[in-house]
């Protein structure tokens, strides 16, 4: 069941924290929200439901007024639903600088979903539900996102610990949505009481509503200590949609004036040169056009194309880091690659090792997982007539 079309969604996700129980070796002491996930950072999971989602109208991100890591998530992400504000010293304060940046925008009766920025693990179908929820009218008190405590719980009493009676007891998840109005109101009586609460739903407990409780998935953990992060990781790989891609790539170019070619990477003697725009290394447009093609971006004479004087000489490992970068921000590592050089000559076995580390430095990975090896055509063709060479590249992908 749709949210009514007259109350837009809104969301809000408070970034603005130091994570102080954090302690991953992020650049430049990042906080949690900006660790290194599967090959985004744990922020851009957190966002990727939201912004998915056709019923959310805009995100506002609510940042620390120094942040030097926002900029080159919002580089990669592109999305037009995306804001941001500065957020406070702590949670509500952050959260309520969300609501004053949506204030001249968002009707009093809109839906805000608050979200944090270190749950990655949300899942599009608790995301539906809990905004399906407040679209009865049970849900007029808002909604949070809850899963049922399933272990035996025990408190601490002074010399002894007592069980706790499980029945009834619920962990509170994010997002939980509330009317604008109605959730900016709450946090501001909480300030102004000197009450700090520790979700959304506690500050509209406290003026006597009763948000409803929306069962969600007990995988949407919060990044909270470093080992969070193992955790996050083998959710996203047992619940993603994240399969192993396979890509293929041939490039060949004709001989012609000079005395070397260039291979892997590599200057290679031999009396002709090869004809090209650039540097004309087939191995490097070889596995180019593979990684390009195991993730559905085109080939490489989309992204480099011989009719932009940018590129003639051009040296052919540029455009294998521009590659590297591209498949790592969609998430994606290299498993290995296996290319085949096909030439009567040159003869590159004494060059295979210089081009496995050249390779492996532009792709960020272990020369091992990379194979090169050549063959002859047995003199058939235009490469057994010596009229220039080609390479063939085979690449596997994976999250």
């Amino acid at each position: 069941m749709p949210v009514h079309a007259a109350r837009r969604v809104w969301a809000i996700v408070p970034a603005a924290g130091r994570g102080s129980r954090f302690s991953a070796s992020t650049p430049r002491s990042a906080p949690k929200q900006y660790a290194p996930l599967l090959g985004a950072t744990v922020l851009e999971w957190s966002l990727r439901a939201l912004l998915a989602e056709p019923r959310v109208h805009a995100v506002v991100v609510a940042l620390a007024a120094d942040d030097a890591e926002w900029p080159g998530v919002a580089a990669k992400l592109q999305n037009p639903k995306l804001r941001t504000t500065i957020g406070g010293v702590n949670r509500q304060d952050t959260v309520l600088s969300g609501l004053d940046a949506l204030a001249t925008q968002a009707a009093a009766d809109d839906w805000v979903l608050v979200h944090d920025a270190a749950r990655p693990c949300l899942n599009a179908a608790d995301l539906s539900a809990l905004l399906d929820a407040v679209d009865t009218e049970a849900g007029a008190a808002g909604a949070v996102l809850a899963a049922p405590i399933v272990d035996t719980v025990k408190r601490e009493l002074g010399d002894h610990v007592a069980t706790v009676d499980r029945q009834g007891l619920w962990r509170a998840l994010t997002p939980q949505v509330f009317a604008f109005a109605q959730l900016r109101h709450a946090l501001k009586e909480a300030a102004l009481a000197g009450v700090a609460v520790t979700d959304e739903a506690q500050a509209v407990e406290r003026m006597g509503l009763r948000p409803a409780l929306v069962q969600g998935s007990p995988f949407n953990v919060k990044v909270t200590r470093e080992g969070d992060l193992a955790v996050a990781s083998n959710i996203l790989k047992m619940t993603e949609d994240m399969p192993m891609r396979v890509g293929q790539g041939f490039d060949v170019h004709a001989f012609g004036e000079g005395d070397h070619v260039v291979l892997g990477g590599v200057r290679i003697a031999h009396p002709k040169g090869v004809v090209a725009h650039s540097d004309g290394d087939v191995v490097i447009h070889a596995l180019c056009d593979a990684i390009l093609g195991a993730m559905g971006d085109g080939d490489i004479g989309q992204h480099f194309p011989d009719s932009d004087p940018r590129y003639r000489g051009a040296d052919s490992r540029v455009f294998l880091r521009v590659v590297a970068a591209r498949m790592q921000a969609a998430g994606l590592k290299m498993i290995n690659a296996d290319v085949t050089v096909l030439a009567e000559a040159p003869r590159i076995s004494a060059h295979r090792a210089a081009m496995a580390a050249n390779l492996s430095a532009d792709l960020g990975i272990s020369a091992q997982l990379i194979n090169i090896k050549a063959t002859t055509t047995e003199r058939l063709g235009f490469i057994g007539r010596g009229e220039g060479l080609a390479a063939l590249a085979s690449v596997l992908l994976g999250p």
